[in-house]
């Protein structure tokens, strides 16, 4: 995890626990964030660093699903939704 400008960026570890509180598929997620599943795979199996767009959409659509990416790295449902 890094942090720029004040937001955390999300890590390949962080987005395979987000998806497994939601008990989404790679393709679920890659469907949701718009984004293309081999873009996802790679990114979680730390095989290549997606553009900063990319990995904010993801990050995007994990948030509106519910997920909530703490500063200090914790990955946690939030409270608006049931997890």
């Amino acid at each position: 995890m890094s942090i720029q400008k004040n937001k955390v960026v999300l890590s390949p570890s962080q987005c395979r626990a987000a998806r497994a509180m939601l008990q989404w598929s790679q393709d679920d997620l890659a469907k949701a964030a718009g984004v293309a599943k081999q873009t996802l795979a790679d990114f979680e199996r730390e095989a290549r660093q997606p553009y900063e767009r990319t990995l904010a959409d993801i990050q995007a659509a994990l948030e509106g699903a519910g997920i909530i990416i703490a500063k200090d790295g914790c990955v946690c449902p939030s409270n608006k939704k049931n997890l």
